[in-house]
Protein backbone atom coordinates (compact mmCIF):
# COMPACT_ATOMS: atom_id res chain seq x y z
CA UNK A 1 0.00 0.00 0.00
CA UNK A 2 1.05 3.66 -1.08
CA UNK A 3 1.55 5.74 2.10
CA UNK A 4 0.35 9.42 1.23
CA UNK A 5 3.42 11.19 3.03
CA UNK A 6 6.10 8.78 1.14
CA UNK A 7 4.14 9.86 -2.22
CA UNK A 8 3.90 14.01 -1.12
CA UNK A 9 7.55 13.96 -0.14
CA UNK A 10 8.80 12.17 -3.62
CA UNK A 11 6.46 14.91 -5.51
CA UNK A 12 8.56 17.59 -3.57
CA UNK A 13 11.68 16.14 -4.09
CA UNK A 14 11.70 14.87 -7.24
CA UNK A 15 9.38 18.25 -9.06
CA UNK A 16 5.92 17.08 -9.29
CA UNK A 17 4.17 19.36 -6.98
CA UNK A 18 3.87 20.88 -3.57
CA UNK A 19 1.74 23.86 -1.37
CA UNK A 20 1.59 27.09 -3.31
CA UNK A 21 3.34 29.98 -1.52
CA UNK A 22 5.51 27.25 0.35
CA UNK A 23 8.23 29.96 1.12
CA UNK A 24 5.44 31.69 3.12
CA UNK A 25 3.84 28.67 4.80
CA UNK A 26 1.45 27.59 2.12
CA UNK A 27 -2.67 28.29 1.84
CA UNK A 28 -5.01 25.77 2.12
CA UNK A 29 -6.48 24.57 -1.38
CA UNK A 30 -4.00 25.69 -3.25
CA UNK A 31 -0.70 23.63 -5.21
CA UNK A 32 1.88 24.41 -7.59
CA UNK A 33 3.15 22.25 -10.17
CA UNK A 34 7.00 21.88 -10.63
CA UNK A 35 8.76 20.76 -13.98
CA UNK A 36 7.98 17.11 -13.81
CA UNK A 37 4.25 18.01 -12.61
CA UNK A 38 3.93 20.22 -15.88
CA UNK A 39 5.00 17.53 -18.05
CA UNK A 40 2.89 14.74 -16.56
CA UNK A 41 0.04 17.60 -16.90
CA UNK A 42 0.40 18.61 -20.58
CA UNK A 43 1.11 15.15 -21.66
CA UNK A 44 -2.50 13.72 -19.80
CA UNK A 45 -4.25 16.46 -21.47
CA UNK A 46 -2.74 16.02 -25.17
CA UNK A 47 -3.90 12.43 -24.83
CA UNK A 48 -7.52 13.27 -23.26
CA UNK A 49 -7.83 15.70 -26.39
CA UNK A 50 -6.09 13.27 -29.23
CA UNK A 51 -8.76 10.36 -27.43
CA UNK A 52 -12.12 12.26 -27.02
CA UNK A 53 -11.70 14.64 -30.05
CA UNK A 54 -11.21 11.55 -32.00
CA UNK A 55 -14.50 10.30 -31.07
CA UNK A 56 -16.35 11.85 -33.57
CA UNK A 57 -15.14 14.60 -36.49
CA UNK A 58 -18.11 16.92 -34.93
CA UNK A 59 -16.17 17.38 -31.59
CA UNK A 60 -14.45 20.83 -30.90
CA UNK A 61 -11.92 22.25 -28.88
CA UNK A 62 -12.81 25.77 -27.99
CA UNK A 63 -11.46 28.38 -25.53
CA UNK A 64 -13.71 30.39 -23.24
CA UNK A 65 -13.35 32.90 -20.52
CA UNK A 66 -12.52 32.51 -16.53
CA UNK A 67 -14.31 35.03 -15.41
CA UNK A 68 -17.89 34.60 -16.00
CA UNK A 69 -20.68 38.12 -15.71
CA UNK A 70 -22.92 37.76 -12.80
CA UNK A 71 -25.69 37.18 -16.16
CA UNK A 72 -24.27 33.90 -17.05
CA UNK A 73 -24.27 32.31 -13.23
CA UNK A 74 -27.28 34.42 -12.51
CA UNK A 75 -29.35 32.04 -15.72
CA UNK A 76 -27.13 28.92 -14.91
CA UNK A 77 -28.61 28.63 -11.02
CA UNK A 78 -25.09 29.26 -9.66
CA UNK A 79 -26.05 32.04 -8.02
CA UNK A 80 -28.92 30.95 -5.84
CA UNK A 81 -27.44 27.56 -5.51
CA UNK A 82 -23.94 26.60 -5.95
CA UNK A 83 -23.35 26.19 -2.42
CA UNK A 84 -22.18 23.41 0.28
CA UNK A 85 -23.57 23.15 3.96
CA UNK A 86 -20.77 23.85 6.56
CA UNK A 87 -20.75 24.41 10.10
CA UNK A 88 -18.91 26.68 12.83
CA UNK A 89 -17.52 25.37 16.13
CA UNK A 90 -18.58 27.62 18.61
CA UNK A 91 -15.45 27.30 20.87
CA UNK A 92 -12.61 28.17 18.16
CA UNK A 93 -14.34 29.16 15.01
CA UNK A 94 -13.37 26.77 12.84
CA UNK A 95 -15.42 25.83 9.63
CA UNK A 96 -16.03 22.63 8.26
CA UNK A 97 -18.16 21.02 5.52
CA UNK A 98 -20.61 18.93 7.84
CA UNK A 99 -20.62 16.07 4.82
CA UNK A 100 -17.21 15.33 5.51
CA UNK A 101 -16.89 14.86 9.22
CA UNK A 102 -19.84 12.48 8.69
CA UNK A 103 -18.36 10.39 5.80
CA UNK A 104 -14.82 10.46 7.92
CA UNK A 105 -17.02 9.20 10.97
CA UNK A 106 -18.90 6.62 8.91
CA UNK A 107 -17.23 5.98 5.69
CA UNK A 108 -19.94 6.56 3.77
CA UNK A 109 -20.89 9.34 1.23
CA UNK A 110 -22.74 11.98 2.70
CA UNK A 111 -23.27 15.25 0.10
CA UNK A 112 -26.77 14.02 -0.77
CA UNK A 113 -27.75 15.41 2.75
CA UNK A 114 -29.37 18.86 3.29
CA UNK A 115 -29.07 20.91 6.71
CA UNK A 116 -31.60 19.13 8.59
CA UNK A 117 -30.48 16.00 7.76
CA UNK A 118 -27.11 17.03 8.18
CA UNK A 119 -27.78 18.61 11.57
CA UNK A 120 -29.47 15.10 13.02
CA UNK A 121 -26.77 12.61 11.76
CA UNK A 122 -24.11 15.22 13.60
CA UNK A 123 -26.23 14.94 16.70
CA UNK A 124 -26.75 11.11 16.00
CA UNK A 125 -22.89 10.61 15.82
CA UNK A 126 -22.36 12.84 18.92
CA UNK A 127 -19.87 14.76 16.64
CA UNK A 128 -17.39 17.59 17.69
CA UNK A 129 -15.19 19.80 16.79
CA UNK A 130 -11.51 18.07 15.20
CA UNK A 131 -9.31 20.94 15.89
CA UNK A 132 -10.86 22.30 19.63
CA UNK A 133 -13.22 19.43 20.83
CA UNK A 134 -16.00 22.07 20.92
CA UNK A 135 -20.02 22.05 19.79
CA UNK A 136 -20.90 23.43 16.32
CA UNK A 137 -23.25 25.98 15.30
CA UNK A 138 -26.30 25.38 12.76
CA UNK A 139 -25.45 23.73 9.76
CA UNK A 140 -25.79 26.91 6.99
CA UNK A 141 -25.29 27.42 2.96
CA UNK A 142 -22.13 29.00 1.73
CA UNK A 143 -21.93 30.15 -2.08
CA UNK A 144 -18.62 28.90 -2.67
CA UNK A 145 -18.26 31.37 -6.23
CA UNK A 146 -15.46 33.81 -6.01
CA UNK A 147 -16.91 37.28 -6.80
CA UNK A 148 -14.53 39.61 -9.30
CA UNK A 149 -15.35 43.39 -9.67
CA UNK A 150 -15.67 44.47 -13.11
CA UNK A 151 -14.28 47.64 -14.29
CA UNK A 152 -13.09 51.07 -11.87
CA UNK A 153 -15.95 51.80 -10.07
CA UNK A 154 -16.31 48.48 -8.76
CA UNK A 155 -20.13 48.34 -9.41
CA UNK A 156 -20.40 45.87 -11.66
CA UNK A 157 -19.93 41.88 -10.25
CA UNK A 158 -18.77 38.85 -11.76
CA UNK A 159 -17.02 35.67 -10.76
CA UNK A 160 -14.46 33.36 -11.18
CA UNK A 161 -15.87 30.47 -13.11
CA UNK A 162 -16.71 27.58 -10.94
CA UNK A 163 -16.80 24.77 -14.08
CA UNK A 164 -15.51 24.96 -17.67
CA UNK A 165 -19.00 24.02 -18.74
CA UNK A 166 -21.04 27.32 -18.51
CA UNK A 167 -18.36 28.57 -21.25
CA UNK A 168 -19.32 26.35 -23.57
CA UNK A 169 -23.18 26.39 -23.47
CA UNK A 170 -23.57 30.39 -24.15
CA UNK A 171 -20.75 29.93 -27.04
CA UNK A 172 -22.93 27.02 -28.35
CA UNK A 173 -25.50 29.26 -30.70
CA UNK A 174 -22.33 31.07 -32.17
CA UNK A 175 -20.12 27.37 -32.60
CA UNK A 176 -23.53 25.35 -34.28
CA UNK A 177 -23.52 28.20 -37.09
CA UNK A 178 -20.05 28.18 -37.84
CA UNK A 179 -20.37 24.46 -38.08
CA UNK A 180 -23.11 24.29 -40.60
CA UNK A 181 -25.67 23.56 -38.11
CA UNK A 182 -24.35 19.87 -37.56
CA UNK A 183 -25.61 17.97 -34.82
CA UNK A 184 -24.98 16.16 -32.25
CA UNK A 185 -22.14 18.69 -31.63
CA UNK A 186 -19.48 18.14 -29.23
CA UNK A 187 -17.30 21.10 -28.04
CA UNK A 188 -14.65 20.43 -25.51
CA UNK A 189 -12.94 23.13 -22.91
CA UNK A 190 -9.63 22.56 -20.93
CA UNK A 191 -8.92 24.94 -18.03
CA UNK A 192 -8.96 26.64 -14.62
CA UNK A 193 -12.38 26.53 -12.60
CA UNK A 194 -12.04 28.01 -8.53
CA UNK A 195 -14.12 26.71 -5.64
CA UNK A 196 -13.81 28.51 -2.14
CA UNK A 197 -14.00 25.83 -0.32
CA UNK A 198 -15.10 25.88 3.11
CA UNK A 199 -12.47 22.64 3.88
CA UNK A 200 -9.91 22.03 1.33
CA UNK A 201 -8.25 18.90 1.51
CA UNK A 202 -6.97 15.59 0.12
CA UNK A 203 -4.03 17.41 -1.65
CA UNK A 204 -4.97 17.90 -5.03
CA UNK A 205 -8.41 16.15 -4.87
CA UNK A 206 -10.03 19.66 -2.95
CA UNK A 207 -8.43 22.44 -4.64
CA UNK A 208 -10.05 26.33 -4.41
CA UNK A 209 -8.45 26.69 -7.89
CA UNK A 210 -8.25 23.34 -10.07
CA UNK A 211 -8.01 21.95 -13.53
CA UNK A 212 -11.12 20.60 -15.61
CA UNK A 213 -11.05 18.84 -19.27
CA UNK A 214 -14.58 18.79 -20.67
CA UNK A 215 -17.04 17.61 -23.32
CA UNK A 216 -20.29 18.67 -23.49
CA UNK A 217 -22.23 17.12 -26.40
CA UNK A 218 -24.96 18.83 -27.46
CA UNK A 219 -28.19 16.66 -29.26
CA UNK A 220 -31.39 15.98 -30.31
CA UNK A 221 -33.25 13.22 -28.80
CA UNK A 222 -34.32 10.77 -31.24
CA UNK A 223 -32.76 12.97 -34.26
CA UNK A 224 -29.70 11.68 -36.07
CA UNK A 225 -28.97 8.72 -33.95
CA UNK A 226 -28.49 6.51 -36.48
CA UNK A 227 -24.63 7.19 -36.22
CA UNK A 228 -24.08 6.41 -32.91
CA UNK A 229 -26.15 3.48 -32.71
CA UNK A 230 -23.75 1.73 -34.49
CA UNK A 231 -20.77 3.35 -32.63
CA UNK A 232 -22.47 1.59 -29.90
CA UNK A 233 -22.39 -1.56 -31.97
CA UNK A 234 -19.31 -1.93 -31.91
CA UNK A 235 -18.48 -1.58 -28.39
CA UNK A 236 -21.34 -3.14 -26.73
CA UNK A 237 -19.69 -6.42 -25.86
CA UNK A 238 -17.48 -4.16 -23.55
CA UNK A 239 -17.44 -5.16 -20.23
CA UNK A 240 -17.53 -2.20 -17.60
CA UNK A 241 -17.48 -2.35 -13.62
CA UNK A 242 -20.81 -0.96 -12.44
CA UNK A 243 -22.80 0.20 -9.31
CA UNK A 244 -25.86 0.88 -9.62
CA UNK A 245 -27.92 2.62 -6.97
CA UNK A 246 -29.76 -0.98 -5.89
CA UNK A 247 -26.90 -2.73 -5.91
CA UNK A 248 -24.47 -3.65 -2.67
CA UNK A 249 -21.50 -4.37 -4.57
CA UNK A 250 -20.13 -3.53 -7.75
CA UNK A 251 -20.36 -5.68 -10.52
CA UNK A 252 -19.09 -6.08 -14.20
CA UNK A 253 -21.40 -6.05 -16.72
CA UNK A 254 -21.36 -6.01 -20.71
CA UNK A 255 -22.71 -2.56 -22.32
CA UNK A 256 -25.34 -4.24 -24.02
CA UNK A 257 -27.08 -5.80 -20.72
CA UNK A 258 -27.69 -2.47 -19.25
CA UNK A 259 -30.86 -2.34 -20.98
CA UNK A 260 -31.86 0.46 -19.43
CA UNK A 261 -29.73 3.63 -20.22
CA UNK A 262 -29.78 4.79 -24.43
CA UNK A 263 -27.21 3.75 -26.37
CA UNK A 264 -25.73 7.40 -26.89
CA UNK A 265 -24.86 7.67 -23.36
CA UNK A 266 -23.65 3.71 -23.21
CA UNK A 267 -21.53 4.80 -26.21
CA UNK A 268 -19.89 7.73 -24.30
CA UNK A 269 -19.72 5.56 -20.38
CA UNK A 270 -18.09 2.65 -22.56
CA UNK A 271 -15.27 4.75 -24.21
CA UNK A 272 -14.51 6.76 -20.84
CA UNK A 273 -13.53 3.24 -19.41
CA UNK A 274 -11.75 1.89 -22.23
CA UNK A 275 -9.89 5.67 -21.59
CA UNK A 276 -8.93 4.88 -18.11
CA UNK A 277 -8.43 1.23 -18.44
CA UNK A 278 -6.46 1.37 -22.24
CA UNK A 279 -4.72 4.90 -22.15
CA UNK A 280 -4.17 5.31 -18.75
CA UNK A 281 -3.57 1.95 -18.66
CA UNK A 282 -5.34 1.43 -15.06
CA UNK A 283 -6.54 -2.04 -13.64
CA UNK A 284 -10.22 -2.70 -14.24
CA UNK A 285 -10.28 -4.08 -10.33
CA UNK A 286 -9.26 -0.47 -9.53
CA UNK A 287 -12.02 1.55 -11.34
CA UNK A 288 -15.68 1.34 -11.57
CA UNK A 289 -18.96 3.49 -12.59
CA UNK A 290 -21.07 4.70 -9.57
CA UNK A 291 -24.47 5.33 -10.34
CA UNK A 292 -25.90 8.52 -8.03
CA UNK A 293 -29.46 8.53 -6.60
CA UNK A 294 -31.61 11.21 -6.93
CA UNK A 295 -30.87 12.47 -3.82
CA UNK A 296 -27.04 13.06 -4.87
CA UNK A 297 -27.37 14.17 -8.13
CA UNK A 298 -28.19 17.72 -9.56
CA UNK A 299 -31.97 18.10 -10.52
CA UNK A 300 -31.47 18.42 -13.79
CA UNK A 301 -29.27 15.63 -14.13
CA UNK A 302 -31.43 12.53 -15.38
CA UNK A 303 -28.65 10.26 -15.33
CA UNK A 304 -25.31 10.52 -13.46
CA UNK A 305 -22.64 7.96 -13.10
CA UNK A 306 -19.55 9.01 -11.22
CA UNK A 307 -15.85 7.38 -12.53
CA UNK A 308 -14.01 6.52 -9.03
CA UNK A 309 -10.46 4.89 -8.32
CA UNK A 310 -9.45 3.10 -5.47
CA UNK A 311 -7.45 5.21 -4.04
CA UNK A 312 -4.56 3.62 -1.51
CA UNK A 313 -3.76 7.32 -0.08
CA UNK A 314 -7.03 8.30 -0.13
CA UNK A 315 -8.70 5.44 1.93
CA UNK A 316 -10.84 3.96 -1.24
CA UNK A 317 -12.97 5.00 -4.05
CA UNK A 318 -12.85 8.65 -4.88
CA UNK A 319 -14.68 10.25 -7.92
CA UNK A 320 -12.34 11.53 -10.88
CA UNK A 321 -14.84 12.20 -13.65
CA UNK A 322 -18.65 11.89 -14.56
CA UNK A 323 -20.76 11.16 -17.06
CA UNK A 324 -24.16 12.89 -16.92
CA UNK A 325 -27.17 13.44 -18.93
CA UNK A 326 -28.12 17.10 -18.26
CA UNK A 327 -31.23 17.04 -20.58
CA UNK A 328 -32.36 20.39 -22.14
CA UNK A 329 -31.83 22.29 -18.47
CA UNK A 330 -28.83 24.27 -19.41
CA UNK A 331 -29.76 25.73 -22.86
CA UNK A 332 -33.07 26.52 -21.89
CA UNK A 333 -31.96 28.41 -18.87
CA UNK A 334 -29.48 30.83 -21.19
CA UNK A 335 -32.19 31.21 -23.49
CA UNK A 336 -34.87 32.19 -21.49
CA UNK A 337 -32.02 34.86 -19.64
CA UNK A 338 -30.78 36.06 -23.13
CA UNK A 339 -33.70 35.94 -24.47
CA UNK A 340 -31.89 34.79 -27.59
CA UNK A 341 -32.51 31.77 -29.52
CA UNK A 342 -30.49 28.86 -28.49
CA UNK A 343 -33.14 25.95 -30.24
CA UNK A 344 -32.44 24.05 -33.72
CA UNK A 345 -34.37 23.65 -36.46
CA UNK A 346 -35.51 19.83 -37.32
CA UNK A 347 -38.16 17.87 -39.29
CA UNK A 348 -40.09 17.96 -36.24
CA UNK A 349 -40.05 21.76 -35.84
CA UNK A 350 -37.71 24.04 -33.20
CA UNK A 351 -35.94 21.93 -30.39
CA UNK A 352 -33.93 22.72 -27.69
CA UNK A 353 -30.51 20.84 -27.50
CA UNK A 354 -30.17 18.27 -24.27
CA UNK A 355 -26.57 17.58 -23.48
CA UNK A 356 -24.36 14.80 -22.44
CA UNK A 357 -21.45 16.15 -20.07
CA UNK A 358 -17.96 14.32 -19.79
CA UNK A 359 -16.18 16.03 -17.02
CA UNK A 360 -12.61 15.30 -15.88
CA UNK A 361 -10.74 16.44 -12.76
CA UNK A 362 -7.09 16.60 -14.07
CA UNK A 363 -5.65 17.24 -11.04
CA UNK A 364 -7.51 14.05 -9.63
CA UNK A 365 -6.34 12.20 -12.68
CA UNK A 366 -2.62 12.90 -12.43
CA UNK A 367 -3.12 12.22 -8.69
CA UNK A 368 -4.45 8.34 -9.95
CA UNK A 369 -1.49 8.20 -12.21
CA UNK A 370 1.07 8.76 -9.12
CA UNK A 371 -1.35 6.33 -6.44
CA UNK A 372 -1.81 3.60 -8.51
CA UNK A 373 1.91 4.13 -10.05
CA UNK A 374 3.92 3.99 -7.40
CA UNK A 375 5.36 0.99 -5.81
CA UNK A 376 7.72 0.82 -2.80
CA UNK A 377 7.96 -2.76 -2.59
CA UNK A 378 11.41 -3.77 -3.31
CA UNK A 379 12.64 -0.62 -4.02
CA UNK A 380 10.87 2.79 -5.02
CA UNK A 381 9.59 3.34 -8.85
CA UNK A 382 6.77 5.03 -10.82
CA UNK A 383 4.67 2.72 -13.31
CA UNK A 384 3.14 5.22 -15.43
CA UNK A 385 1.91 5.06 -19.38
CA UNK A 386 4.85 5.93 -21.54
CA UNK A 387 2.55 7.62 -23.62
CA UNK A 388 2.41 10.55 -20.89
CA UNK A 389 5.38 9.89 -18.48
CA UNK A 390 7.20 13.32 -17.83
CA UNK A 391 10.30 11.73 -18.96
CA UNK A 392 10.21 8.80 -21.59
CA UNK A 393 13.52 8.35 -21.66
CA UNK A 394 17.02 9.13 -19.59
CA UNK A 395 20.71 8.92 -21.37
CA UNK A 396 23.77 9.07 -19.45
CA UNK A 397 27.42 8.01 -19.71
CA UNK A 398 28.51 5.20 -17.80
CA UNK A 399 31.48 7.10 -16.08
CA UNK A 400 32.51 11.12 -16.49
CA UNK A 401 35.71 10.30 -18.54
CA UNK A 402 37.47 8.73 -21.53
CA UNK A 403 34.73 10.14 -24.33
CA UNK A 404 31.50 8.67 -22.92
CA UNK A 405 29.80 11.95 -21.85
CA UNK A 406 30.28 13.87 -25.05
CA UNK A 407 29.38 10.20 -26.54
CA UNK A 408 25.98 10.61 -24.26
CA UNK A 409 25.23 13.90 -25.13
CA UNK A 410 25.09 12.70 -29.34
CA UNK A 411 22.35 10.72 -28.49
CA UNK A 412 20.89 12.80 -26.20
CA UNK A 413 20.79 15.66 -29.17
CA UNK A 414 19.45 12.59 -31.47
CA UNK A 415 16.37 12.21 -29.09
CA UNK A 416 15.57 14.99 -27.82
CA UNK A 417 13.45 16.30 -31.14
CA UNK A 418 10.91 12.79 -30.71
CA UNK A 419 10.98 12.09 -27.30
CA UNK A 420 10.90 13.75 -23.37
CA UNK A 421 13.89 12.78 -22.81
CA UNK A 422 16.89 13.96 -20.22
CA UNK A 423 20.83 13.83 -19.95
CA UNK A 424 22.27 13.42 -16.65
CA UNK A 425 26.02 12.73 -15.26
CA UNK A 426 25.93 13.49 -11.92
CA UNK A 427 26.26 9.91 -9.24
CA UNK A 428 27.10 6.50 -10.14
CA UNK A 429 24.96 4.47 -12.04
CA UNK A 430 22.93 2.79 -9.73
CA UNK A 431 21.84 6.60 -8.31
CA UNK A 432 21.04 7.60 -11.72
CA UNK A 433 19.11 4.45 -12.15
CA UNK A 434 17.15 5.23 -9.16
CA UNK A 435 16.24 8.65 -9.40
CA UNK A 436 14.69 8.29 -12.89
CA UNK A 437 12.97 4.41 -11.46
CA UNK A 438 11.07 6.99 -8.74
CA UNK A 439 9.59 9.67 -11.46
CA UNK A 440 8.47 6.99 -13.73
CA UNK A 441 10.74 6.92 -16.32
CA UNK A 442 10.16 3.91 -18.86
CA UNK A 443 13.67 3.83 -20.20
CA UNK A 444 17.18 4.48 -19.26
CA UNK A 445 20.07 4.42 -21.82
CA UNK A 446 23.57 3.79 -21.03
CA UNK A 447 26.54 5.03 -23.10
CA UNK A 448 29.44 2.54 -22.37
CA UNK A 449 33.11 1.93 -23.55
CA UNK A 450 31.21 -0.82 -26.07
CA UNK A 451 29.50 2.06 -28.05
CA UNK A 452 32.76 3.99 -28.68
CA UNK A 453 33.65 0.53 -30.50
CA UNK A 454 30.32 -0.84 -31.74
CA UNK A 455 28.37 2.43 -31.74
CA UNK A 456 25.45 0.71 -29.81
CA UNK A 457 23.96 1.55 -26.22
CA UNK A 458 22.27 -0.52 -23.69
CA UNK A 459 18.22 0.28 -22.83
CA UNK A 460 17.18 -0.44 -19.55
CA UNK A 461 13.51 -1.28 -18.94
CA UNK A 462 11.96 0.46 -15.18
CA UNK A 463 9.20 -2.55 -14.74
CA UNK A 464 11.75 -6.08 -14.87
CA UNK A 465 15.12 -3.87 -14.60
CA UNK A 466 16.16 -6.09 -17.85
CA UNK A 467 18.68 -4.80 -20.15
CA UNK A 468 18.81 -4.81 -23.91
CA UNK A 469 21.81 -3.69 -26.47
CA UNK A 470 20.62 -1.49 -29.76
CA UNK A 471 22.45 -0.07 -31.96
CA UNK A 472 22.33 3.59 -31.89
CA UNK A 473 20.84 3.64 -35.75
CA UNK A 474 18.08 2.19 -34.75
CA UNK A 475 17.51 3.53 -31.48
CA UNK A 476 14.57 5.87 -32.51
CA UNK A 477 12.96 3.05 -33.96
CA UNK A 478 12.92 0.65 -30.92
CA UNK A 479 11.72 3.55 -29.13
CA UNK A 480 8.87 4.59 -31.05
CA UNK A 481 7.25 1.20 -31.16
CA UNK A 482 7.86 0.72 -27.31
CA UNK A 483 6.09 3.53 -25.91
CA UNK A 484 3.39 3.12 -28.56
CA UNK A 485 3.19 -0.50 -27.60
CA UNK A 486 3.68 -1.61 -30.68
CA UNK A 487 6.16 -3.80 -29.14
CA UNK A 488 7.12 -5.48 -25.68
CA UNK A 489 10.33 -5.25 -24.36
CA UNK A 490 10.50 -8.57 -23.72
CA UNK A 491 10.05 -9.26 -27.44
CA UNK A 492 13.24 -7.40 -27.77
CA UNK A 493 14.99 -9.84 -25.09
CA UNK A 494 13.37 -12.69 -26.64
CA UNK A 495 15.67 -11.31 -29.71
CA UNK A 496 18.65 -11.48 -27.98
CA UNK A 497 18.47 -14.71 -26.79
Amino acid sequence: MTEKEDLLSMCKRRGFLWRSAEIYGGEAGFYDYGHLGAKLLDSWKQIWKDFFLGLDENYHMIYTNNIMPYSVMEASGHVDHFSDIMIKCKSCDSYFRGDHLIEEETGENAEWMGKEDMKEKIEELNLSCPDCGGNFSEPEDFNMMFNVSLGPTGEKKGFLRPETAQGTYINFRREYRALRKQMPMGLATIGSAFRNEISPRQIVFRKREFLQAELQIFFVPGIHDEKFERKYQEIEDMKVNLKRVSWDESKEVELKNIDDLPPFYLYHLGKMYEFYTDVMELSSKDIRFRELSEDERAFYNKIHFDLEVDFDTLNGWKEVSGLHYRSDYDLKQHQEKSNQSLSVSTDEGKKIPHVIELSFGIDRNFWSLLDRGYKEKDRDWLDLPKKVAPRQVAVFPLVRKDGLPEKSREVFEKLRSDFRVSWEKSGSIGKRYARNDEVGTPYCITVDYDTLEKESVTIRDVETTEQIRVEIKELDDVLEKLIEGRKKFKDYLEQED
